[in-house]
């Protein structure tokens, strides 16, 4: 209460003098005529603060009954604070009075000189000039603080506000894609579409079997989510995200312009509950998450999409060190996702790290054997000097039931392998191939030798080993290096021959390598006009080093075999508004020719 109230004890303790001087000018006694210049003199001090006081109350009661009115105190309270108000004020008069008697005792002093009467023109002038000088004052520094405690808000609103938080963004992008004058046409199999259609010829007879590798095109795409994080009680929270989305496409909630006035679809892209595990110094010590989760991973969008959300539960585990050092106490993390592309994991500096995760990818109707991924991860993040960051991490991605299985003849059994989204560059193999007597893949759907439906030739148990340095003794100017690599240990040639005999040939070995470098400087987040940050990576992605259908969908169109760099920036153009340009040359690893420029402009908006 009394933090709240500041301004009135302030008030208090200024009226303590004059209200002495008041109170000892009611003993007046008649004034000597030689006095007279030094009694006007008196005069006009006593009268100002008799004025000043009188205002001081008058403002001061008058702010609390507004108060009362507007809901920021009751009645009660109000009540409570004049009457400690007065009580302390009379006391503090009181001391004063016998004070100055000492003292005018001691000192003997042979002249007294009292006032009994202030004339009323002096009284309402100076009234005039403590109400233009000091109520602005004193009603500004109430709002302040009324703003900052927000007073009354509890009262006036329902107690479940305090605890939603409400946040979102907008993105629109310009997507200009340009295709080398070398690439071959009809060179890679559209094999999601070749699955849906039945065949390689039926997907053909709907101009549906290839993929684009000739036809520059230009798009407009727009993204927006909003989010909704409700806290349940201390290191409990639950939350949700809508979004616009492409509902083929697991790694991308981008709508493309341009449906012929077609509403657009809008879909739950998080839905989850997290706990996190607090001690008495509210620091946590591990964190639970559940349903359709954020990325939990440290990693960089060569593995991962930076749209990509996983459905699951995951749970991560910190170590801490140092806690008591002021550099670590203090130290405030930036959004772990500020960097376009970049998951920079647990933000707790001085810890070792452990993140499991469990996620289904696909649920098997008559089967038990669903697809899984099952994921770990140990990390350190150092705090090295200042605010200075070297953060590494390996991580072991256990992928189940996702490689294709052959079927037999008119079989549908392991039709079930056949993957849901693929981007491109992971070897494929047929699930059913046109043997001249498969009536299941005929002549009408594919060439005899081709398959009618594929699947994923390799299993994929992948390493990733990431490196993230933030440099940051230039700051506000940050320079981030990350190192990230990759390697699939699922591939087995012998096997893929075992079971698909003669399909890929001098194609059946193992290309399963995969790295990145980059740089980031600049800001750590885009927030205010003319903030700025640059972006440089190079990237080399061989055809099953990871699986394609997760990693981002720009660098090469999507999916692996490919090899390139990308240059970029962002810049502020207002308070949580930029623009981010990116530039990316590309061309395939093994595959036929396949050269691909792209260039996006994106203007961001944060909710």
């Amino acid at each position: 209460m009394n933090d709240k109230y500041n301004t009135v004890t302030k008030i208090n303790r200024m009226t303590q003098k004059t209200l002495a001087a008041l109170l000892a000018g009611t003993l007046a006694a008649p004034v000597m005529a030689d006095e007279k210049e030094e009694l006007l003199k008196l005069k006009q001090e006593i009268a100002g603060e008799r004025e000043e006081l009188l205002n001081l109350k008058n403002t001061t009661v008058n702010l609390i009954d507004v108060f009362v009115q507007q809901g920021l105190l009751d009645k009660q309270q109000a009540e409570t604070l004049i009457k400690a108000a007065k009580a302390k004020a009379s006391v503090a008069v009181k001391a004063h009075l016998a004070t100055e008697a000492a003292e005018e005792t001691a000192v003997k002093t042979p002249k007294r000189i009292r006032v009994a009467y202030v004339p009323e023109f002096i009284k309402e002038e100076i009234r005039q000039e403590v109400i233009a000088g000091l109520t602005g004052k004193v009603v500004t520094e109430v709002k302040a603080d009324a703003k900052k405690e927000q007073w009354g808000i509890p009262a006036a609103l329902p107690e479940w506000l305090d605890n939603i938080k409400i946040s979102g963004d907008i993105r629109l992008r310009a997507q200009d894609e340009f295709f080398g004058s070398e690439n071959s046409q009809n060179a890679y199999l559209d094999y999601l579409s070749i699955n849906k259609d039945g065949g390689v010829l039926a997907a053909q007879n709907k101009n549906e079997a290839y993929q684009n590798t000739t036809k520059d095109r230009l798009r407009l795409r727009e993204r927006f989510r909003l989010a909704i994080d409700a806290k349940i009680t201390d290191g409990l929270k639950a939350g949700l995200r809508l979004s616009t989305t492409n509902q083929f496409s697991p790694v991308s909630s981008n709508q493309t312009l341009g449906n012929t006035g077609q509403t657009y679809q809008v879909a739950f892209d998080r839905a989850f509950v997290q706990y996190d595990f607090l001690d008495d110094k509210r620091n946590d010590w591990f964190s639970l998450y559940g349903g359709r989760i954020a990325n939990p991973w440290m990693s960089t969008e060569m593995v991962y999409s930076s749209d990509l959300s996983f459905e699951g539960f995951a749970g991560t585990f910190r170590w801490r060190m140092n806690q008591d050092n002021p550099m670590v106490k203090n130290y405030r993390a930036a959004n772990p996702n500020a960097r376009f592309g970049l998951q920079m994991g647990p933000q707790t500096p001085d810890t070792l790290f452990m993140t499991l995760g469990a996620f289904p990818i696909q649920e098997v109707n008559l089967s038990t054997s669903d697809k899984w991924l099952f994921g770990g991860q140990l990390g350190a993040d150092w705090l090295v000097r200042n605010d200075s960051r070297l953060k590494v991490a390996a991580a072991y991605y256990d992928y189940q039931n996702i490689r294709a299985r052959a079927n037999a003849r008119d079989s549908f059994d392991n039709d079930w392998t056949a993957p849901q989204f693929t981007q491109k560059g992971n070897t494929m193999v047929p699930i059913n191939v046109n043997d001249g007597f498969n009536s299941r893949c005929t002549d009408s759907q594919s060439l005899q030798g081709q398959g009618c439906l594929f699947g994923l030739a390799s299993d994929f148990k992948i390493f990733n080993a990431t490196v993230m340095y933030d440099f940051a003794d230039f700051a506000p100017t940050h320079a981030l290096v990350s190192l990230d690599y990759a390697k699939n240990l699922g591939y087995d040639a012998a096997r893929i021959e075992r079971a698909f005999p003669g399909f890929l040939g001098a194609n059946n070995k193992a290309r399963t390598d995969a790295f990145q470098i980059r740089l980031d400087v600049g800001k750590q987040e885009i927030r205010r006009f003319k903030d700025w940050s640059t972006i440089f990576a190079y990237r080399y992605v061989q055809r099953d080093a990871i699986l394609d259908a997760f990693t981002d969908t720009i660098f090469h169109q999507g999916g692996t075999d490919a090899k390139g760099w990308m240059v970029g920036g962002n810049y502020g153009l207002a308070k949580n508004t930029w623009l981010m340009f990116r530039w990316f040359n590309t061309e395939s690893i093994d595959g036929p020719p396949l050269n691909i420029d792209t260039a996006t402009l994106d203007l961001n908006i944060r909710l």
